[in-house]
């Protein structure tokens, strides 16, 4: 066990966890949009707070933007305001859901302007690349349809092929192209994009650099999420997690709020898969909308969320789960798991912060250091950023 621990603090000293820039506006429900105060008002202030989170946890460095919701006039003057805070710019997230034109849809749309258009968009957002030294280029995809008969299937499926190819040649040596699913919403029949193997197929088609971005609230209730881990981990096409929660449908809650077991394995199959190196190209990020709780508070308990249930998958003796495996001994493989699981981390993950000089209690560090209080002071007046903006 004391060689487990030293190498669970080895691994978890390296483990980086992205924020999302909108997680630090306004958000809501269907019904209504809840304002906070103190909310950042621009994609500086935005970076301000996510700093903030790493200034207190040590391990989110980065900061993935969403185009145009944090278009700026100078993107070199954003990385150079991020630089000076101790976090970077990480990945680039299009918007294909906000615009009247993609009512049928946007890069499966059959008016081929429609599809241009969305193309077009997604240009910008390598120019946010190059210009902010972001490598990531992050697409969810909202199209679909809503009834049968509306449009036909594979027709929208080669012509997403070909956008793909298109947005694809794009990018730059060094970028990468990320492409997310989800089985049903805005669209109630079909999504164009509905699960990891129609995504997969799609990156396979591209290229190398096209990999497969894992919302852990996009499945339908029940889904063996951590089976999807293990398959696109096997295939090396995993790009990146955007870690949420839900009990009903896409809530976007604090991740391992509504079921801690369920993070711990899919972490467990990070760790087993050998994942979690800084280099094994698995980007983890934060993909939240904190609506009734205040922002900067949710996304640090998000950030320990992930680092416990990381800490509880790195302290599995694998060599006594082999064994177990190997012999057949169900309930003996099972409980090794839970005891990784069962097992309170949170002194071991203390230990590692006040090694890197941090407060142990990052929730309770920031609750005292009065930031909250000053920006809801000084942040009057301005439009506040929220969902759309």
């Amino acid at each position: 066990m004391t060689d487990l621990r030293a190498r669970a603090l080895e691994a978890l000293a390296a483990q980086t966890i992205e924020l999302p820039s909108w997680a630090f506006g306004n958000s809501g429900t269907r019904f209504k949009v809840f304002g906070q105060p103190g909310v950042a008002r621009d994609p500086f202030e935005k970076l301000e707070d996510a700093a903030q989170v790493h200034r207190y946890t040590g391990v989110a460095p980065r900061v993935s933007l969403h185009i145009p919701w944090d278009l700026v006039e100078d993107y070199g003057k954003l990385a150079a305001h991020a630089a000076d805070l101790g976090v970077q710019i990480g990945g680039i997230n299009s918007n294909l859901f906000q615009d009247d034109d993609y009512r049928l849809g946007s890069l499966t749309h059959p008016d081929q302007r429609v599809r241009a258009k969305a193309i077009a968009h997604h240009a910008q957002c390598v120019e946010v690349m190059r210009q902010t030294g972001s490598t990531a280029l992050k697409l969810w995809l909202p199209d679909g349809t809503n009834y049968p008969g509306q449009d036909d299937l594979r027709a929208r499926q080669d012509r997403l092929a070909d956008s793909l190819q298109q947005i694809y040649a794009l990018l730059d040596p060094e970028h990468r192209l990320l492409i997310e699913y989800k089985f049903f919403e805005p669209y109630f029949y079909a999504m164009d994009i509905p699960d990891w193997g129609t995504s997969l197929l799609h990156c396979l088609a591209l290229g190398e650099r096209a990999q497969v971005v894992l919302d852990t609230g996009h499945h339908a209730p029940g889904t063996n999420i951590e089976f999807i881990v293990m398959q696109l981990l096997r295939a090396g096409r995993l790009g990146a997690f955007d870690f949420n929660s839900r009990n009903y449908a896409d809530d976007d809650l604090i991740v391992g709020s509504a079921d801690p077991f369920q993070l711990f394995r899919i972490m467990n199959e990070i760790v087993a898969a050998d994942a979690l190196r800084p280099d094994s190209g698995v980007n983890f990020m934060l993909d939240q909308c904190h609506n009734i709780e205040p922002k900067i508070p949710g996304q640090i308990r998000s950030v320990q969320n992930v680092q416990e249930a990381t800490a509880k998958a790195l302290l599995v003796d694998r060599e006594a789960l082999r064994e177990a495996q190997r012999s057949g001994d169900v309930l003996a493989a099972n409980g090794v798991l839970m005891d990784a699981y069962n097992t309170d981390v949170r002194p071991l993950l203390a230990e590692l912060r006040e090694s890197k000089g941090l407060e142990p209690d990052p929730y309770a560090a920031y609750a005292r250091s009065g930031y909250q209080e000053r920006i809801a002071r000084e942040r009057v007046g301005g439009q506040q950023a929220g969902w759309g903006a």
